[in-house]
């Protein structure tokens, strides 16, 4: 692995679980105790007001809410990959998941596109996730 010259997320301890289980290449949300929802970004309290919850496994499938194709990155570290597209994604739990689409032409991608996660070892202390086309 080369050196990672892009974006790295800022892990905060609350979200430091999240990206502890992306390394671990199986996302986990957190889940409130209470009313069952999953909920991304993590967050205190769910919107039913309970502070318990539970971080757990997701299926890690979803489908493409929105997207936008990046022809122009905002730095040369991004702009070897462009065009590239970004997108929303429902995963099958509920909550909406931001990150880039790979292993398609981004002319391929579709509001409504059945994805998969994806990971990469970017460096040794992090791991990104990423969606691909199911199937």
């Amino acid at each position: 692995m080369a050196d990672y010259e892009k974006l790295r997320p800022e892990i905060t301890p609350l979200h430091e679980p999240f990206w502890d289980s992306v390394k671990r290449h199986q996302v986990e949300l957190q889940r409130c105790d209470s009313c069952g929802a999953f909920r991304f970004i993590p967050t205190e309290l769910c919107r039913c007001g309970s502070a318990a919850s539970t971080w757990t496994p997701i299926a890690g499938t979803g489908e493409v809410y929105t997207y936008t194709v990046v022809h122009r990155a905002p730095t040369p570290a991004y702009q070897a990959e462009a065009p590239y597209v970004i997108a929303h994604v429902t995963v099958d739990e509920g909550p909406r998941m931001i990150s880039v689409v790979v292993g398609c032409d981004p002319t391929d991608v579709h509001i409504g596109m059945p994805v998969t996660l994806v990971y990469e070892d970017v460096a040794p202390d992090l791991t990104l996730y990423k969606f691909t086309p199911a199937g």
